[in-house]
């Protein structure tokens, strides 16, 4: 690494290699950890602004001149949850094209449009179902950042650590969900239920601090630049396709629950706006403080095992919703909903860390049949950040079928979200055979180094 952590910050570093323990131990830990930590505050906005709506659906009524049935209000938190999961690809694609710092930059900057669109017209009544919806979708930008924020972080912190720096940078973001629903709540509080512009207003100037500390404090390296075709290149594998069914599975649910569980509070129970706000942000937090817990037992006895029996804890959780909701038991409902926020989040950091262990025993692979190290464990770390993108572009997806399930389940005669709740709890079922099937039973192909075995060696060499 030709550049030190005191080089003017801005710049592109160069020679970037966080495996070399002496560089790492002179200066790339501090370089890394600076910039971790300003990555996690531009997503932890990102995450507050994309899920905004979840919140603001919450005032409407005939209160505010803005009485929408629940069916439209699931369609107005589906619509920034679905851009902001087309936007992942891009944004990750940016952060290798433009560098962490630039695109961090400009990503703050962009969420000013989201923000100041809903303080405008969230209190102007009779405003049509579709202004809302094109507003919500510029509220997806925020859901990109995590994409690119993720991407660039996985660049800055050697292998054996990047389980735990991942969740942490995740979990510092997603917990953004939460504390835009705090702010929901304490504005409901306080102010009564009819003022939900003063929520949007909060983060105007929140996002301006987030923007000039990016430029401040962050850097670019030259390891972040991808080859170009690298995302072609991660199509290719099919572990891209295996990691990203499971991350709908683990993400997908944490940010569809979040955007739908103060929805489901209202229609499955009546609640009051402050009633479902003092519930609400208990399981995004809960969800977000336990992703840094999986990465972490990740690193320690291996993603597969971890997603693995984090899926079968999801499906009995989905089973006692269902029994919840057939007794009507709202402290039951409740208890098993956050429990199962709670699993999403380990399932997230667990999950993710899988996808730098399956490059790097494909790398073990390629070494072992006579390639060149160097060569081997450089394509690792690209496959490895092109597929960071991807699937967290295609678990978001998943927020959106939760939120069509749920919109379709209480639409229907019964009025019940049981119907997509059923769906929920087949969907773990079948992540639990592919993660047992394709990560712990054995290999893709006949000589591949067993992720276990990869996993066993990156968690020996994170405990030494």
């Amino acid at each position: 690494m030709t550049t030190s952590a005191r080089a003017p910050r801005g710049r592109w570093i160069e020679g970037w290699d966080p495996e070399d323990e002496d560089l790492w131990e002179s200066t790339g830990k501090h370089v890394a950890r600076r910039n971790l930590i300003f990555s996690i505050i531009s997503e932890h906005i990102g995450f507050s602004v994309w899920s905004i709506w979840s919140v603001l659906v919450l005032f409407m009524g005939p209160d505010i001149g803005l009485p929408f049935t629940p069916s439209e209000k699931f369609l107005l938190v589906i619509t920034p949850n679905l851009v902001g999961a087309v936007l992942r690809l891009p944004y990750a694609a940016a952060v290798t094209r433009f560098g962490g710092r630039n695109w961090t930059i400009f990503s703050s900057v962009a969420l000013l449009v989201p923000a100041g669109l809903a303080f405008h017209f969230v209190q102007q009544p009779g405003t049509p179902l579709w202004v809302f919806m094109l507003i919500g979708a510029t509220a997806g930008v925020g859901g990109g950042n995590f994409a690119s924020s993720m991407t660039n972080i996985t660049i800055f912190f050697p292998q054996r650590l990047q389980g735990w720096a991942l969740g942490l940078n995740a979990g510092g973001g997603n917990i953004g969900v939460a504390t835009i629903q705090v702010v929901g709540l304490l504005v409901i509080a306080f102010a009564g239920n009819t003022h939900p512009s003063y929520v949007a207003a909060i983060y105007l100037p929140l996002i301006a601090v987030s923007a000039v500390c990016a430029a401040l404090f962050m850097d670019n390296v030259d390891a972040i630049k991808a080859k170009p075709g690298a995302l072609l290149e991660a199509c290719a594998s099919r572990h891209t396709w295996w990691i990203s069914s499971l991350y709908v599975g683990t993400f997908g649910s944490f940010i569809g629950y979040s955007f739908a569980f103060g929805l489901v509070l209202q229609t499955e129970f009546g609640f009051t706006p402050l009633q479902a706000a003092s519930w609400t942000f208990l399981g995004p937090l809960m969800g977000s403080l336990s992703r840094p817990l999986g990465g972490w037992l990740a690193d320690r006895i291996g993603g597969a095992r971890v997603t693995a029996w984090n899926f079968v804890l999801m499906a009995l959780g989905v089973a006692v919703l269902l029994v919840a909701s057939a007794q009507g038991s709202l402290g039951l409902y409740v208890t098993a909903f956050i429990a199962l926020f709670l699993l999403t989040g380990l399932g997230n950091g667990s999950t993710y860390k899988m996808i730098p262990a399956v490059y790097a025993a494909e790398a073990e692979d390629e070494v072992t049949s006579g390639g060149e190290a160097a060569a081997a464990f450089a394509k690792a770390r690209r496959l490895s950040g092109a597929v960071i993108g991807i699937a967290g572009a295609i678990g978001a997806l998943g927020g959106v079928g939760i939120n069509l399930a749920f919109r379709a389940s209480y639409g229907g005669a019964a009025a019940s979200g049981d119907a997509a709740l059923a769906v929920f709890l087949a969907y773990y079922v079948v992540c639990v055979l592919v993660t047992w099937a394709v990560y712990l039973r054995g290999s893709l192909k006949p000589g591949q180094t067993p992720l276990r075995a990869a996993e066993k060696r990156t968690a020996e060499a994170g405990r030494a």
